[in-house]
């Protein structure tokens, strides 16, 4: 693997877990362990990935080899493919203005791109900077209704059209190797500090010349001497509403006059209420493996909600996808495409944008390749009936 370490051409990254090897050596220990780490054991983490690979592709042979049609409808998102970049925060840590590169790639792809609520670019940048993007935003409840509201207003503004509301992580996961690395909070331990030196590049281009970068969305909330992206995150554990629950979501349905989300689903009972209350779409996810350790993989909860709300309401999967075939694994099972959160992630802490882009790249090439070799010509043809 170290091939692909000292050069800067990541055309010879060749799949999503390469790029992620190439992160992992351009990153400290303890951002790399932000990025790639899971809840206590880790075992949701690993089925996540696991899980894809144990279902197997049919195929038909002697299948004209055109070049499939890849597009589809993401709750009402005309999406070039059937993919898009999810929510994530804290990316400035991995690259400078990460935020604004990932939407930047997702712009050029023509897919959708969500910015989280704790994203360390503002809402009110990454429209200045990527004008002709399909702007969804993230929002965690909180328990001041006055900042849900502000950021409701500040989303409706930069006219974004798709609001997710993600109800999985209203208590935050266990992550002990996040525990591990900080001496107390907010302080790496000495060892982190010199691996942090052991990382000319990363310091220069993350931590020159003003530290850590800011969290955009929420610096208008926080007091003048915690306006760092460390306390924000002490700000947003703190105002995470743990009493949230389906009457307080159903007055943001109330509140939003665009497309409505959930995220979080993993039991198609919720699916179904969800549905009842008017929401557009749902995100079968586990958080990436971060919260509940133990809980099903999203690829094993996909086929109790596809045959609750199939058909009823657009289905959206995260969490382990690291293949086009797993994106054909999932749409084979009832999804219009998946958010892709580490996967983007690998490529922007590699190489930015380009390394973002060329993500999208590799599972756009590897999907089209699956359909070729299962004999399918449209992705609209895939059902449960291709996988074995």
């Amino acid at each position: 693997m170290r091939r692909f370490y000292k050069g800067s051409d990541l055309s010879r990254v060749l799949s999503v877990v390469e790029m992620a090897a190439l992160a992992r050596h351009r990153l400290p220990e303890f951002a790399w362990e932000y990025l790639a780490g899971g809840a206590e054991n880790e075992q949701t983490l690993r089925c996540n990935e696991t899980d894809f690979a144990a279902h197997r592709l049919t195929s038909h042979t002697l299948v004209a080899n055109h070049p499939p049609a890849l597009a589809s409808s993401l709750v009402g998102s005309a999406s070039a493919l059937p993919m898009m970049i999810g929510p994530t925060g804290f990316n400035g840590m991995l690259w400078p203005q990460a935020d604004i590169a990932l939407a930047k790639a997702a712009s050029a792809k023509k897919i959708p791109f969500c910015l989280s609520t704790v994203s360390n670019e503002s809402m009110e940048q990454v429209r200045s900077e990527v004008e002709d993007l399909d702007f969804w935003f993230q929002l965690y409840g909180l328990k001041n209704s006055a900042l849900n509201d502000a950021l409701l207003a500040r989303a409706k503004a930069v006219e974004v059209n798709t609001l997710v509301i993600t109800s999985d992580a209203l208590v935050v996961g266990n992550r002990e190797w996040d525990r591990r690395n900080f001496a107390k909070p907010r302080q790496l331990t000495w060892r982190n500090k010199v691996d942090v030196l052991r990382h000319p590049q990363w310091i220069r281009r993350v931590m020159l010349p003003n530290g850590l970068p800011t969290m955009g969305n929420l610096n208008p909330y926080l007091p003048a001497n915690e306006q760092s992206a460390l306390g924000a995150i002490k700000f947003i554990q703190a105002q995470l509403d743990t009493l949230l629950d389906w009457e307080k979501v159903a007055r943001i349905r109330d509140q939003w006059p665009g497309k409505l989300i959930l995220k979080g689903v993993l039991h198609p009972d919720d699916a179904i209420h969800a549905q009842q209350l008017g929401f557009d779409g749902v995100v079968v996810s586990n958080h990436g493996g971060r919260q509940l350790d133990g809980a099903l993989s999203s690829i094993a909860a996909l086929p109790a909600i596809a045959a609750a709300v199939g058909g009823e309401m657009d289905l959206l999967l995260d969490s382990g996808v690291r293949r086009g075939s797993d994106i054909a694994k999932a749409a084979a099972l009832g999804v219009q495409g998946v958010m892709l959160g580490r996967a983007t992630l690998f490529g922007v802490a590699a190489g930015g944008e380009l390394g973002a882009t060329r993500v999208l790249d590799i599972l756009e090439e590897e999907l089209q390749r699956c359909l070729n070799l299962m004999g399918v010509q449209r992705l609209a043809e895939l059902s449960s009936q291709h996988i074995y």
